[in-house]
């Protein structure tokens, strides 16, 4: 089961660590602050039956 996530922030390039439960629901979305630049990520993951996460990162409207 992945629950933590490295991503590069659409906004600064630094890499940086999310965790995300499937507990909390197969499809999740929420906004979070880069921990280098501060600017919004869009987060938003799906998780199989199995608990595999499928993570897309964009830049926050």
């Amino acid at each position: 089961m992945e629950t933590e996530f490295e991503i590069q922030c659409p906004y600064c390039g630094e890499m940086i660590w999310l965790e995300f439960y499937p507990q909390d629901g197969g499809h999740q979305e929420m906004i979070i602050d880069c921990e280098i630049c501060c600017n919004p990520i869009m987060t938003s993951i799906r998780f199989d039956h199995e608990g595999h996460g499928d993570l897309i990162i964009d830049r926050a409207q």
